[in-house]
């Protein structure tokens, strides 16, 4: 099962080598304001989520996620159902 604080590193590695945020990524960013993501932004970073984790997130996931912290979160949720 992966850990918040492993999740949070891919995020920050995804941000940066893919997104090309150029900022420190924080927990409390939100991913749409703060890091500027756009569905293409949203949907790389789920995708590279999905691949390091083993896990599938779903639009229906996605409801309630707004920052680097709800999405961290939600992926420890899923690694653990898919254990």
């Amino acid at each position: 099962m992966a850990s918040e604080a492993d999740v949070l590193d891919a995020i920050r590695s995804i941000a940066q080598s893919e997104l090309e945020v150029e900022r420190p990524v924080q927990p409390g960013d939100d991913l749409l304001a703060d890091l500027g993501l756009d569905s293409l932004g949203l949907t790389v970073l789920a995708v590279g989520l999905e691949n390091r984790f083993r896990v599938k997130l779903s639009q229906e996931d996605a409801v309630g996620v707004r920052t680097v912290e709800d999405l961290a979160k939600l992926v420890v949720r899923r690694s653990g159902a898919s254990a």
